[in-house]
């Protein structure tokens, strides 16, 4: 942890950008001045200066640990891999998003996910990463093995957030059979009497297995601690029981209707960064931009894209009249650290750690020029 003067910064506070410059003492945010300093450090070169960007859920891990059908990458390097393209994405903490729960059709299953989830922690303690990296649990809950899955991962105690997630046809994510016959046939192969047979067998199990995973997933959760989230919640119904199982972040909602109940019940409502830069949902649900015009939106996830996070956030405060800058990176720094109880980071505040990111905006594409974890240059 060096201690450092960052001058000549556009730095994005919680509720304004002041022309200035930053200094840093033992890995924390030490002090903060406005206009020009005499002071030698490094020069920002009138480029911004914001929080280290924090991301929920991200499941990119996967892409670098099973790259093609059955190829298994070693999990150390697949790990490095993934955290390198995090961390020069801007991210200085990530929640790994690890899916338990698996489709019998799956490439991948719980083993593989629990061989990840110790390369994190290898990776850890043996100095690899750039990042700081916590564990968030994507609990299919319609899943007959869901709850041997979960057992897996009692004693992780990098685990720090859990979503409930049912992607059984017919509902949430999948209101229309149509559109799930495409995605799934496009995925799996299946032809027409294959994808019947799956749809009937996926509705089945979760008739019989989602009411109670769901409770008792939930009821763990709260008595370890880990903060809870809904997915994919398409009505007041869907929100209600959310609610009722302690929830406190609503990823995805795919209404309009959901979205504003959620907020309601003083949920964060979370949408990923890649629906905000393409325009709209791949699945054909409520668009991001949609909630963040009707002032619904609080956080943002790269999801699959991890440099998603920082484009969304300029391209929201560029096209949403309501939006300044400084609301727009809260949704990628300060309001998702605080949501899962890191108060410590998020934001560029005296005591707050130095994580930052110096940030030059060219067009529409921002470039990433610098990226300092706790005071340390790390990209």
């Amino acid at each position: 942890m060096s201690d450092h003067v960052f001058s000549n910064a556009r730095l994005i506070l919680p509720d304004a950008v002041i022309d200035g410059s930053l200094s840093t003492r033992k890995g924390n945010i030490a002090a903060l001045a406005m206009g020009p300093t005499t002071v030698t450090g490094h020069d920002c070169e009138g480029d911004y200066l914001l929080p280290g960007l924090v991301e929920l859920h991200t499941d990119h891990l996967e892409t670098h640990y099973a790259p093609r059908p059955k190829v298994r990458w070693n999990p150390v390097s697949a790990v490095q891999a993934h955290d390198a393209q995090i961390a020069c994405s801007g991210i200085t903490t990530v929640f790994d998003a690890l899916r338990i729960g698996m489709d019998d059709e799956a490439d991948l299953k719980v083993d593989d996910m629990r061989r990840l989830a110790d390369a994190i922690e290898t990776g850890l303690a043996e100095h690899r990463l750039r990042a700081d990296h916590f564990i968030h649990l994507r609990c299919e809950v319609s899943s007959p093995d869901v709850m041997d899955a979960f057992a897996s991962f009692d004693e992780d105690p990098r685990v720090r957030l859990i979503s409930l997630m049912d992607h059984t046809p017919g509902q949430r994510q999948f209101t229309s059979l149509d559109a799930y016959r495409v995605y799934y046939q496009g995925k799996r192969g299946f032809n027409d009497e294959q994808m019947d047979a799956y749809i009937a067998k996926r509705q089945a199990q979760a008739s019989k297995l989602t009411p109670q995973n769901r409770k008792d997933i939930a009821a763990t959760a709260a008595e370890r601690g880990i903060i809870v989230a809904s997915h994919d919640d398409a009505t007041t119904d869907h929100v209600r029981e959310a609610v009722e199982l302690g929830t406190s972040i609503a990823e995805f909602p795919t209404t309009l209707e959901a979205a504003k109940a959620s907020r309601e019940a003083g949920m964060n409502v979370l949408m990923g960064a890649p629906n905000v830069v393409r325009g709209g949902s791949h699945s054909g649900n409520v668009s991001a931009r949609e909630l963040a015009d009707a002032g619904l939106l609080s956080v943002l996830s790269s999801d699959y894209i991890p440099m998603s996070l920082l484009q969304a956030a300029f391209q929201l405060a560029e096209e949403v009249e309501a939006i300044t800058l400084p609301d727009a990176v809260r949704m990628v720094t300060k309001t998702p650290a605080e949501a899962t109880g890191l108060n410590d980071r998020g934001a560029i505040l005296e005591g707050r750690r130095a994580d930052l990111v110096q940030v030059r905006l060219v067009g529409n594409v921002p470039i990433v020029r610098g990226v300092w974890r706790e005071g340390r240059r790390v990209a």
